[in-house]
């Protein structure tokens, strides 16, 4: 039996990997939620607060998982100019608890998640973006993940734990919060054929280029890592095909029911913005055999049905 711990289960992308994972019945899963979740026969729920760190000790201690999976983190790389102390502080405080916990444990096995936004400002000769590329994180959501990243690392090489790292690319799918910029699109659009709004979408910079892959994909890699990766090991985790975000909001008014109008909005631009992240996974794809099976036509499509369903019911 394997016993598998999720912090941030009830997230995006923790969500996806608790419907994945639970299909295996050998796994039993326990995660943590920040908020007030409704109970999931699936798994055993905690609310937790993971900067408590003698909180955090004991979940851990009695839960004793053979695996553990960090999502929870605060991830948002706009929000971070607002909020750098709250983001940098969070996300390496909790997961300095939750290494501190599992230093007692016998040989758990740990993923922690770090993020393409550690490359930041990429120079063009260095396009796609391996994993020897150099770090030039643009954005405090990024510094803290490159902390997240190496304090992974640091746990593997001073205390011996199974850390794995991976960083991954973009990735979406239905649920995720509109923060982002797929689900900020299918919203609007699905809005507007509602008639909550006009029919208009305001935007910031389209010309931003980005790896997109199916989060579905996404968290069958994580526990691929888990299975075939290397302890101590850092792996890139992508589609390796990248799109301009133009093109991302094309395909889905395309798919829209009404005529809509692009206007822009200065108040949508980032202090600093990257402009094209496009990932090489060759090292992950060559270790693991995976590869993303999801078409981003797909996805974009799931991801505006979500939408409009919850607008839908929203507006009953």
């Amino acid at each position: 039996m394997n016993k598998i711990f999720i912090t941030g289960a009830t997230g995006f992308v923790g969500g996806h990997l608790v419907d994945y994972l639970s299909q295996n019945k050998d796994n039993k899963l326990f995660g943590t939620t920040f908020n007030d979740a409704k109970q999931d026969s699936r798994i055993e729920l905690e609310k937790i607060n993971l900067l408590d760190s003698k909180a955090t000790k004991r979940l851990v201690t009695n839960i004793s998982p053979t695996h553990v999976y960090h999502l929870a983190a605060l991830t948002s790389p706009r929000s971070s100019f607002q909020n750098p102390t709250e983001t940098i502080t969070n996300n390496i405080n909790a997961e300095v608890n939750l290494l501190e916990a599992c230093r007692e444990l016998n040989g758990a096995q740990i993923l922690i998640i770090s993020s393409a936004e550690v490359y930041g400002d990429v120079e063009k000769n260095d396009l796609p973006i391996n994993e020897n590329t150099p770090l030039r994180p643009v954005n405090p959501y990024a510094v803290s993940k490159i902390a997240q990243d190496y304090l992974a690392l640091q746990y593997h090489l001073a205390y011996g734990l199974n850390t794995y790292r991976v960083r991954p690319f973009n990735h979406t799918g239905p649920r995720q919060a509109p923060m982002f910029v797929v689900p900020a699109f299918a919203k609007q659009i699905a809005e507007i054929e509602q008639g909550l709004k006009e029919p208009v979408i305001k935007v910031g910079n389209l010309d931003s280029i980005r790896d997109f892959t199916d989060v579905r994909d996404m968290v069958k890699a994580y526990e691929l890592t888990m299975l075939k990766g290397r302890v101590g090991e850092v792996y890139n985790l992508g589609s390796d095909k990248s799109f301009k975000i133009s093109y991302i909001l094309d395909a889905l008014i395309k798919m829209a029911k009404v005529e809509i109008k692009i206007e822009n909005d200065s108040s949508k631009l980032k202090p600093s913005d990257i402009p094209e992240l496009t990932c090489d996974s060759s090292k992950f794809r060559k270790l693991t055999g995976w590869e993303p099976k999801i078409k981003i036509e797909t996805t974009l499509k799931d991801v505006l049905d979500y939408w409009r369903q919850e607008v839908s019911g929203q507006a009953r």
